[in-house]
């Protein structure tokens, strides 16, 4: 299984360690970010780890966590530390998602202006109704990339 790779570059900033702001941009608050960090400093996580394990999607977590070993937390910082981790892997994959669905939205919408819903499912591989659910969160994604680009 390979990783989902987007912040391999932080890590090759000048002396190699990434910062807290780009590692966690993608929980969007900076309130919420503040917290986020402060909680993995607490537990002596660096940024850079962070980094490592949304890189591999928590690949080497997940293979440490099922390998069997008693020790498997020991190379994360121990269990609360691989925790951590691990759900910010899953906030990242959240996040991921949220992109993916408006980016699915968008062009379903798009799709329908020229061809009809049936054509469009059969093409996509999912259900008419399906389609139409889809294509009606385009204007609210719409509308949040309108008033984000303000």
């Amino acid at each position: 299984m390979t990783g989902i790779g987007r912040l391999g570059v932080l890590s090759q900033r000048p002396g190699g360690t990434a910062a807290w702001g780009e590692v966690l941009a993608h929980r969007g608050d900076p309130e919420v970010i503040a917290v986020v960090r402060q909680r993995f400093i607490d537990h002596d996580v660096t940024a850079d780890s962070v980094v490592a394990a949304l890189d591999d999607g928590g690949d080497r977590i997940f293979a440490d966590a099922t390998s069997g070993r008693a020790d498997w937390a020991v190379a994360h910082g121990g269990a609360a530390a691989a925790a951590l981790l691990a759900s910010e892997v899953a906030a990242y994959a959240s996040y991921l998602t949220s992109r993916a669905a408006s980016v699915r939205s968008l062009a379903v919408d798009e799709l329908l202006e020229e061809r009809s819903a049936v054509e469009v499912a059969s093409e996509l591989g999912i259900s008419r109704q399906k389609i139409y659910e889809i294509a009606r969160g385009a204007s609210k994604v719409r509308d949040a990339f309108t008033s984000e680009a303000r």
